[in-house]
Formats: C-alpha cells, structure tokens, sequence
C-alpha cells in the first residue's frame, strides 16, 4: 500500500456501482479494536451475500493503526487502507472514503467496536424500502452521562433546526446510496450533519432505524465536551448555507430591513414628540435606540447585497445543479423521417 496525502486525492468521476458495498471507517489510534472489527465485518457481509470493501482511513493515529490496516490487507485484499500525514479530522477522513466508494451502498461505521456491523443488513434492508439514508439510532448508549446528556440536548436543538425527524444525528452507523455520498461536500466538522447535507441535494428520503450500542472494549473515547461548541457553531454555518448560501439576500435583508423599519419607527415618534409636544429629544436613550437601529438596518442590507453580488455568478454555474433525471435524445437515421426512425 502506497502513502497518498489527502490533498493529492483525486475526485471520483465514474460513481458506477460496481459491488454490492463500500464501508467506510475513518480510524484515530484503535489498532486493538481493528482485527476484531474486520473479522465481524466479514463475517457479515460474507453470510449475507453482500460483495464489499472496506476503506479504513488512518486519521493520523500515533500508534500502530497503520501496521495493522496493512495486515488486514495482506490477509483479504477487499480490506483498503488510506493513511494521511496528520490527524485532518473525521470529517476529511470520511470523505475521503467517499471519494473512493464504488459500491451500490455505502455503510460508515467507528472503529471502536460500538457500532456492531450484524446491524448492516437490516440497514440496507430498509435502505432498499425506498430511503436514500438510514441513520442509525443509540437508543440504549452505553456511555457515561457527560456524553449522553449533552448528546440529547444537541440532537433535540439539531432535530428542531434543521426539520429532520432523527435522534441521533452523532451515531457514525449509516448506510446510503452511492449517489447521495457523492453529491455530498464535507469539511471542518460537518459529519453530523450529513442528513441535512444530503436533504439540501434533494435526497429528502431520511429515516432511522434503532441499532446496538456496545460499551467501549479498547481505548479512550477521542471527544471531548468542546466538540458540542464546535457541533453548535457547525449546526448554526450549515443551517444558514443550506437556506439562504443562494439567497443571503434574504437572510440579510430581513433583519436589516426589521431594524430600520424598527428604528424608523422609533425616530418618527421622537420627531413627533419633539414637533407637537415640545418635548426635548437630546438626552433620551431611546433617539439613540432609534439611530443605531436604523444603521445597523443598513449595515445589514448593504451586506446581504454585496453576499448576493458574490452568489449570483456562483450560481449561474451549471455544475452547481444536481439533476435527477434526463432523458438524452435519439439520433436521428440519415435518409429516414424522425417518426421512422
């Protein structure tokens, strides 16, 4: 297996199916827990029939995760491995398993032997109903209550922003079609919210299904309660792009046309005060309420025009359309009519 940084990484061009599925796994220091993960994941997909192969991503582990991928891969080569210089994230990692998916579905899973891969096939079962994605749900977590409560809290916040019905918007456990982990562009910290990024491509069809959880076997978790702040901050820059990334316009005018509006209401009432009752204006509070609301107003319009400047000829790009359908049309016989051809 050849080193490739996650820069010279090419984008995928043909996402043609070519087995039955792709399992990603990004990988940070678990080389106890990959034998057993591997051996499980064979073991599934053997007994039902599925063809596979699983990319497991070294996210710059510091201990010998690498080794052991690559022992994997000498034993069963549909066992891949990628390794990047340094630890980009799981959001880098994951998609650079996307990239590299060749398979009808694609399944992502953690290394840490809490997702249980005997739960595949009745993923992929319900995938098959008619969904696009297939989350799973940690009913039961097998975690101290300094992960889990928060976790609720920020799925609770997640579920009623965003307008997607799911509980648990954190589990690594999904499975989805090939085309919908393709039109996806992760970064930063947005695995989270895949769903929402799938549904912001018109691949509304979103459900969950309620999985196992096992209690860590080997390691160290690897988060830590600041990745919340990060999920909230995360949650608050995809929910805007995914609204308003085509139209800030509305966003932005919106709320500076409330402030004027809001402040002009204001300065008309001082003004009025001042004109039919005499009564002094300088030393109230609220004339400068009024003032700072009404170039707050035009600070705020002036920035959803200039962001809708920036927009419109991003827009105008073809490639930023995800056609769903196309019919192409038949050539035309030589020496024939149309209706005969």
């Amino acid at each position: 297996m050849s080193e490739t940084p996650a820069t010279d990484m090419k984008p995928a061009t043909d996402p043609t199916p070519t087995i039955d599925l792709s399992i990603i796994i990004p990988v940070l220091d678990e080389e106890q827990s990959i034998p057993e993960l591997v051996d499980r994941i064979r073991s599934v997909c053997d007994g039902a029939g599925f063809s596979f192969n699983a990319w497991l991503i070294d996210d710059g582990s510091s201990d010998d995760s690498w080794d052991v991928i690559e022992t994997m891969h000498e034993r069963d080569p549909r066992i891949a491995g990628l390794k990047l210089r340094r630890n980009y994230g799981k959001s880098a990692a994951l998609a650079l398993g996307f990239n590299e998916a060749n398979g009808k579905y694609v399944v992502t899973m953690d290394a840490d032997l809490q997702d249980d891969p005997a739960e595949i096939p009745g993923l992929i079962a319900l995938l098959e109903s008619g969904y696009d994605l297939v989350s799973g749900w940690k009913r039961q977590r097998h975690d101290p209550l300094s992960k889990t409560i928060p976790s609720r809290f920020f799925n609770f916040v997640t579920r009623r922003m965003t307008g997607i019905a799911l509980h648990d918007f954190n589990c690594g456990l999904k499975v989805y079609r090939l085309e919908v982990v393709k039109s996806v562009r992760l970064y930063g910290e947005l695995h989270r919210y895949i769903p929402l990024l799938a549904a912001w491509q018109g691949y509304t069809r979103i459900t969950e299904k309620v999985v196992q959880h096992h209690a860590r076997q080997y390691g160290t978790t690897k988060f830590g309660l600041e990745r919340y702040l990060r999920g909230f901050l995360d949650l608050l820059t995809v929910s805007f792009m995914t609204r308003f990334a085509s139209r800030p316009m509305h966003f932005f005018g919106t709320l500076g046309s409330m402030a004027f509006f809001g402040g002009f209401i204001i300065s008309l009432w001082i003004s009025i005060e001042k004109v039919f009752y005499g009564h002094p204006v300088g030393d109230r509070p609220l004339l400068l309420l009024g003032v700072a609301l009404i170039l707050v107003g035009v600070q705020m319009f002036t920035t959803g025009l200039i962001g809708q400047m920036i927009v419109v000829p991003r827009m105008e790009r073809l490639d930023t359309v995800q056609i769903a359908a196309r019919y192409d049309p038949s050539p035309r016989i030589k020496g024939k009519p149309i209706d005969e051809a």
